[in-house]
């Protein structure tokens, strides 16, 4: 089944924009559907299109790329011969699928774009590792996009919901609640949400199995393997910290804190011991990265602290299935306490993963914020997300708590707001309750978190 994807509409800017004088590359972790958005675009926006995917491609065509780099004419006759696909000057696509497997195919791209007769898509994971780029000269030819699972939105017209989707639009931009039994149905949705996650292969085994969580449990477990199978390659010096890290997640998150403590991973260890494992889980997009900002202001980036981290997995439904065994999800009847909403234990995990899984998939780089009180000898002040305006002149930070129960307090985020408050523009509670406006407060139910 193909879903309709947001990228889409970016990919056809590239070619409005660039107009064959940059290749794009789209970068994004294992099975979240950049082949086929890929091959997607070339068949309705081009005439013809030939996709080389690399972890397949024979020595033969390979070879195509390192022999005939500076005989274009022959490499692109080969190429049409072997995909029994004719070329049309400036309305062909060639796609680089799973050009992380060789990077000379990703070098190439300086000569081939200033050819000049044909685009070009390039689609990898893993694709900026150490490892994969150390051999070969960068082309500056190249625009990369990032690409992540299916967000709420996406999922939601996936499932038919596109008119609901646009009501909790005009409900944001005004300000107001949804009508009673939509917010429940929209709520309901964010919940099959959580369970299922965005990998396309999950949402369509979804519908097609008519919602049954079980056998969509048994994809993302296959995917999570998939995961395990790469850190596998990883360099023998790091493997097993990354390893390490993964298994981790679902125990940090369960925390109040929900940072990662490197003690409990490994004694007499820290962030510096762990770098290179850090940069290959976000690198690869398994994770989504938030760190500490200290002093919230100009530039969140300036003062952020990275010996202080939160590691969300960049899939809600795969953590769900990475924190609960099959039978727990069974014994425990997990599907139904969070479709209900009436999970006794690690909701919030779930919810904060979300909510960090939509405000990246918005462009959105994480950042929280804790405040440590030397005469309570605790923390006083938690925030848990701080996005910004990145404007240079009118500046200004939007702090976001999420709350995954109906009752809550909000005494960090008053005391964050009094602080702050010249550099503050709104601030957002998301809950599981309707829209409400409180103290200056804006409260909104986690479905609306796309609209941030």
């Amino acid at each position: 089944m193909i879903f309709k994807r947001k990228i889409y509409d970016r990919l056809l800017n590239w070619k409005k924009e660039c107009r064959g004088s940059k290749a794009i590359l789209i970068e994004g972790a294992r099975r979240i559907g950049k082949s086929t958005v890929a091959r997607e675009f070339a068949a309705k926006e081009y005439e013809s299109f030939i996709a080389v995917d690399f972890a397949i491609a024979s020595e033969k065509v390979k070879s195509y790329f390192t022999d005939y780099l500076n005989d274009l004419d022959t490499l692109f006759m080969l190429l049409s011969s072997e995909f029994k696909t004719k070329l049309y000057k400036r309305k062909s696509l060639i796609i680089f699928d799973e050009v992380q497997c060789f990077p000379k195919a990703r070098e190439a791209i300086k000569y081939l774009v200033a050819d000049g007769r044909y685009d070009y898509i390039e689609t990898g994971s893993l694709i900026s590792i150490k490892e994969n780029v150390k051999n070969i000269v960068i082309p500056s030819e190249e625009r990369h996009l990032k690409m992540f699972p299916m967000d709420f939105e996406e999922f939601a017209a996936a499932l038919g919901e596109e008119n609901l989707i646009n009501y909790i639009k005009n409900c944001f931009l005004k300000k107001e609640p949804l009508e009673r039994s939509l917010h429940n149905r929209a709520m309901l949705l964010f919940r099959q949400y959580i369970l299922v996650g965005g990998m396309p292969k999950c949402v369509d085994i979804f519908i097609e199995s008519g919602r049954d969580f079980y056998s969509v449990d048994r994809e993302k477990r296959d995917i999570l393997d998939l995961y395990r199978s790469d850190m596998m390659k990883i360099k023998a010096r790091y493997r097993s910290k990354v390893i390490s890290i993964f298994d981790a997640i679902p125990g940090f998150l369960s925390q109040h804190e929900k940072r990662v403590v490197f003690k409990k991973v490994s004694e007499k260890s820290d962030v510096t011991d762990y770098n290179e494992t850090f940069f290959w889980l976000s690198d690869s997009m398994v994770t989504n990265e938030c760190f500490l900002c200290t002093d919230p202001n100009v530039g969140l980036s300036l003062n952020e602290s990275r010996g202080y981290i939160k590691c969300y997995l960049g899939d809600t439904g795969l953590l769900l299935s990475h924190t609960f065994d099959e039978n727990e999800l069974l014994e425990k009847e997990i599907y139904n306490q969070i479709l209900s909403g009436a999970l006794s234990f690690n909701e919030g995990m779930l919810y904060e993963n979300a909510v960090a899984q939509m405000l990246a998939a918005n462009g959105h780089k994480l950042y929280f914020y804790n405040h440590y009180n030397d005469e309570k000898h605790r923390n006083d002040m938690e925030i848990d997300f701080i996005l910004s305006n990145n404007s240079k002149l009118e500046y200004k930070i939007f702090p976001v708590e999420v709350k995954s129960s109906n009752r809550y307090k909000t005494a960090s985020l008053l005391k964050f707001n009094n602080k702050f408050k010249e550099r503050i523009g709104d601030s957002y509670i998301i809950h599981p309750r309707n829209l409400v406006e409180n103290d200056g407060i804006l409260c909104i139910p986690a479905y609306m978190t796309f609209c941030l």
